[in-house]
């Protein structure tokens, strides 16, 4: 069969294994060329999730701001583990599983409660989102 066709469709390639090594580094050249425009990205998002957050977390829909201690307390963070870029973003206060998904019940200190929710993060998330992926595929693009 000419070109080294097989006859269950297949292509058989004395070089491919050659080419295979020499796309996989061409890649990896690519990879570290894009990653800093990458992490620029994730901060970027990154810094737009949490200002968004913010903006949510001051009023209905979202909680109501009362000290504003709650809204102040989101922070986003960005760090690289090897080559992958990873974007935090997120609050230590305790209220606010309590504030996004709402609560009824008694807590742990037996105080009862019935809360409805007031999402403020889902919607910022469902907000950014497609903000994200297209910085990031923009950052590919200039850095390829």
């Amino acid at each position: 069969m000419a070109g080294g066709a097989q006859p269950g469709g297949g292509f058989v390639s004395g070089s491919a294994s050659s080419n295979a090594a020499a796309v996989a580094r061409a890649l990896d050249r690519a990879a570290a060329r894009s990653l800093p425009a990458v992490e620029t990205a994730m901060r970027h998002s990154a810094k737009a999730l949490t200002y968004r957050v913010q903006r949510n977390a001051s009023g209905r829909p979202g909680p109501r701001v009362i000290t504003g201690r709650y809204r102040a307390s989101w922070r986003s963070e960005v760090f690289r583990d090897g080559q992958t870029v990873v974007g935090v973003v997120g609050t230590g206060e305790p209220q606010a599983r309590r504030l996004e998904f709402g609560f009824v019940g008694v807590d742990s200190l037996g105080r009862r409660y019935n809360q409805p929710p007031f999402p403020h993060v889902g919607p910022a998330v469902e907000a950014v989102g497609p903000v994200l992926v297209r910085e990031f595929g923009d950052a590919l693009r200039r850095s390829l």
